[in-house]
């Protein structure tokens, strides 16, 4: 059995503690552990307090070295004339994982794999087709064993590859039926990418624990000749076209390179914006003001700088916006961006922003997982959208948004949250996620109120768990409101109910 040793701290109002990464074996060599500041020895204990201090440590036994964070470190030379991705790199630091896929882009042609460590060596690579919660950008590879039954993983691979997708240079006449966040997208001036949905870079995926390793530290130089900015999540763009871009920081590796200008403002940068001095200080203090409703009702601080990116689609009718902290990317053909700030358009576009900054908290602060973790990171982060609109924006586009919703629902047989078993049970994502989850959040607020809803959304995103499930869900409920009679009310109408749609509507009372 395997245990980790911890360190226990006292700080002003809570207790924190440190799981160390490297595991220990109890039956090779003694426990150690390290509590309130001082190091002790299990085996020299007395047998009651070795029994103790054993079950303190087991509920952190499963936190072991598969929390490492991976180091993705090589060379990366774009073209965007020609459309090409060329890869040399390797992917080490990487938690010892027995159940695995390593995810890389479908368009990518590979070179070879190696193992660097613990030996050099080119490694025979497998191609699952079993990746069923994969987006399907992505190919799924594997290292087969010995046996031929099981999985290794080498401490450190290379991966040399290339990739050429369609540049689109004309979209009058040249362009694709649709584009998307997961694309790998090639306008006649740019070239941008997400990290995790594209997968242009190898990502290690934990299928026991449904984990995603997508955020990771990197040293990588960047080439792109025909450039003039570069840019990596996580760092500030560069006018240049070779930059050795490094973060200790894990983060998702969403790009965008190609001939833009950029600006800043107090450390926030934006991207091709087309911002003029006014426009950027408007916006500027607009997003300060979101991030401080948040941060006042949710009591996370908000703590990075974000930055904002525009660029156009390589279809003609596509426009959306998806984060990726720091970076809060727009795609469209219209004003994009500064649609934010102009007051035709901004009862529209301000919703959305809200939307995205929500996603600090539901998708960067905490990652979710399992059947309902989609819903949940966009289920919330819509609605928080939705009372920040009735806060600041302005009821009457609150209650045009709900209206909306509820519009959208009228024909959708929703399946409720305790009864969902797979993400292929929302039957309708768009639907799920972004119209029926947020108007059942909006119904428990009005059961509960607003102050216990706002200390519900602080325990989703603080309690420790390995799955966020519905379990999960109710746990931090039951926690939140210490009375099981009113979590069972709770379940009844809105979480399990086959109605539920139905008496949350009734409960909000906008028709």
């Amino acid at each position: 059995m395997h245990f980790s040793y911890f360190l226990l701290i006292k700080s002003h109002k809570k207790t924190i503690f440190r799981i160390d990464q490297s595991p220990y074996n109890i039956s090779q060599q003694p426990i150690l552990a390290y509590i309130s500041g001082f190091i002790v020895k299990l085996d020299d204990m007395k047998p009651y307090v070795t029994r103790l201090l054993i079950v303190m440590l087991l509920p952190f036994a499963h936190i072991t070295a598969q929390d490492k964070i991976p180091l993705l470190s090589g060379k990366v030379e774009i073209s965007i004339s020609q459309g090409t991705f060329e890869c040399d790199l390797t992917l080490s630091n990487m938690p010892q994982i027995d159940d695995y896929f390593i995810r890389i882009n479908s368009g990518m042609n590979i070179l070879h794999m190696r193992s660097k460590k613990p030996n050099d060596f080119l490694v025979y690579y497998t191609k699952s087709l079993k990746d069923s919660l994969s987006t399907g950008e992505s190919n799924a590879y594997y290292f087969s064993d010995n046996t031929g039954e099981g999985k290794f993983l080498p401490e450190s691979i290379q991966f040399k590859y290339v990739g050429k997708y369609p540049v689109v240079k004309d979209t009058l006449q040249d362009y694709s039926v649709e584009d998307w966040k997961g694309n790998i997208a090639f306008n006649h001036n740019s070239t941008r990418s997400d990290g995790f949905q594209s997968a242009w870079y190898p990502i290690l995926y934990n299928i026991t624990n449904d984990k995603l390793f997508h955020k990771v530290t990197y040293d990588i130089e960047l080439t792109c000749t025909d450039c003039t900015t570069l840019y990596i999540n996580g760092n500030k763009p560069v006018k240049a076209q070779s930059y050795n871009f490094k973060s200790d920081i894990p983060r998702e590796l969403t790009l965008f390179c190609g001939n833009y200008d950029f600006t800043s403002l107090n450390n926030t940068y934006f991207l091709n914006s087309g911002f003029t001095p006014d426009e950027i200080q408007e916006f500027g203090n607009l997003i300060n003001s979101y991030k401080n409703f948040y941060v006042k009702n949710i009591n996370i601080p908000f703590d990075q700088p974000v930055s904002f990116v525009q660029t156009s689609p390589v279809s003609k009718n596509n426009q959306w916006m998806f984060v990726s902290y720091p970076t809060i990317m727009s795609i469209g053909w219209q004003n994009g961006l500064k649609s934010v700030v102009d007051p035709y358009f901004r009862n529209f576009y301000q919703p959305f922003m809200a939307h995205e900054l929500g996603h600090f908290y539901f998708g960067t602060h905490r990652v979710f997982n399992s059947e309902l973790g989609d819903m949940m990171t966009e289920g919330f982060s819509e609605f928080l959208s939705l009372i920040l609109t009735e806060n600041i924006i302005g009821e009457d586009v609150f209650k045009e948004k709900v209206h909306e919703k509820i519009e959208n629902l009228k024909d959708f047989n929703a399946t409720p949250f305790g009864k969902i078993k797979s993400q292929s049970e929302y039957n309708n994502r768009q639907l799920y996620v972004y119209n029926y989850a947020p108007i059942i959040f909006l119904a428990i607020e009005k059961k509960i109120g607003e102050k216990q809803m706002w200390q519900w959304i602080h325990k989703i995103l603080t309690t420790p768990t390995q799955f966020t499930d519905y379990d999960f869900l109710i746990t931090t409920l039951q926690q939140t409101l210490t009375d099981t009679n009113k979590v069972n009310t709770l379940k009844t109408l809105y979480l399990e109910s086959p109605k539920s749609l139905e008496n949350a509507i009734s409960t909000i009372g906008i028709k």
